[in-house]
């Protein structure tokens, strides 16, 4: 009886053994789980750190097509021709408007003759009047025209300058050798005539300036976004420009609307 007391006493007071297998397996379970989470530590990082860096790459020193210029030595010779054309008809242009502010403005100078073209001897080509005569002013409203160069006639001189058809503009030949033109104080009704007149000529300009570039490209061949063909029209709209900009002066140097 006291034996079995005993046994009952130490059974209520010890706690209960937990086998050596069980303990094992736990902890062997919780080490794996710990290999794995730390395996997929390092499998993550050294990825995301060894991870090219993508390398920035500066367009300052690139140059837009529409900046680039001609390189080509058959297109820059091309071009040279071109602009030699357009600048040609600009500058008669501008002749013929600086001429007609002239007139319009009363001032009176020998460029009011600029347009007089006197044909050649036998010959259908022409000249500048100033390689024929002298024109000079007297009293500050008459030009005096005076030819010097004996292979001209005075008669020739003179029809040259009707030929020009200048508004207000009558030759009265004087002697041998010389011809007076007086030049009228300009009206208003004048000044008007004299733009109207350089208006009708600056589409023909336009048109030369567009056939100088119609003909350069078509000989060039230049391809449709081509360099080229770029360079080729900004000098054509240049050119435009400068005769719409001779016009607009005279416009309103002549007080036209």
């Amino acid at each position: 009886m006291l034996l079995r007391t005993c046994a009952l006493q130490i059974t209520r007071t010890c706690p209960p053994l937990v086998s050596s297998t069980s303990s094992s397996s736990l902890g062997t379970r919780h080490a794996s789980s710990k290999s794995k989470s730390k395996g997929k530590a390092q499998e993550t990082g050294p990825k995301e750190h060894n991870k090219p860096k993508e390398k920035v790459v500066s367009t300052a020193s690139l140059i837009p097509g529409s900046k680039q210029p001609i390189t080509d030595a058959a297109a820059l010779e091309e071009y040279a021709k071109a602009e030699a054309t357009m600048r040609t008809a600009v500058d008669w242009f501008r002749k013929e408007c600086a001429a007609a502010e002239s007139r319009a403005s009363g001032r009176v100078t020998p460029a009011i003759l600029a347009p007089v073209r006197v044909k050649l001897p036998g010959s259908d080509n022409t000249v500048a009047l100033e390689q024929a005569a002298t024109v000079g002013v007297r009293d500050g409203s008459v030009l005096i025209v005076s030819v010097f160069d004996e292979s001209y006639s005075i008669k020739q001189v003179e029809q040259a300058i009707y030929d020009a058809k200048i508004p207000h503009v009558v030759p009265q030949k004087t002697d041998g050798r010389t011809i007076k033109v007086p030049i009228p104080k300009p009206t208003v009704e004048a000044r008007l005539a004299e733009y109207t007149a350089q208006q009708r000529k600056v589409e023909d300009i336009r048109v030369q300036i567009r056939k100088a570039f119609q003909t350069s490209v078509k000989r060039g061949k230049y391809g449709k976004h081509s360099i080229e063909l770029s360079e080729f029209q900004k000098l054509s709209d240049r050119h435009i420009s400068d005769v719409d900009q001779i016009l607009a002066s005279l416009k309103k140097a002549t007080g036209s609307r």
